[in-house]
């Protein structure tokens, strides 16, 4: 298999180990420091999951950039995501560094809803761009 199809994989998989261990309710996740804990980290691995997919694509396309150019950004330059879906996706990397490094204080409902509202939507969104893209010019 090639690495491409491998690290889909990898983000669906951890897609759906975070699916099975988030609360239904913020209620319920609040008050649960290991759930915290634990959804926060699979936040953590599928948005950097996401980004060396879409740095691998940039290099396997051979994408010409300009530093200072995030990964996201060369692939929206390229046609690769629509340009809703790479800001979307600018904030969800921005939210992973707030996780990773522990700048200031972490707002639990905004991770909480950002997580079912918008992550486990935009990821596969994400999947379905690059696959799309891959079938196309592959």
């Amino acid at each position: 298999m090639n690495r491409t199809k491998d690290k889909i994989l990898e983000i669906k998989q951890y897609l759906e180990e975070l699916n099975s261990i988030l609360p239904s309710s913020f209620k319920e996740y609040e008050n649960n420091l290991e759930k915290i804990a634990a959804v926060e980290r699979y936040f953590e691995k599928i948005v950097e999951a996401t980004n060396d997919l879409a740095r691998y694509i940039i290099k396997k396309e051979k994408f010409s950039f300009e530093e200072g150019e995030t990964p996201f950004g060369i692939l929206l330059k390229n046609k690769v995501i629509e340009e809703n879906l790479f800001e979307r996706l600018k904030f969800a990397k921005g939210m992973r560094n707030i996780l990773s490094h522990k700048y200031g204080e972490i707002d639990n409902q905004i991770v909480f809803q950002s997580i079912r509202e918008e992550l486990l939507r935009d990821i596969p969104l994400f999947i379905k761009s690059v696959e799309k893209y891959l079938e196309e010019f592959d």
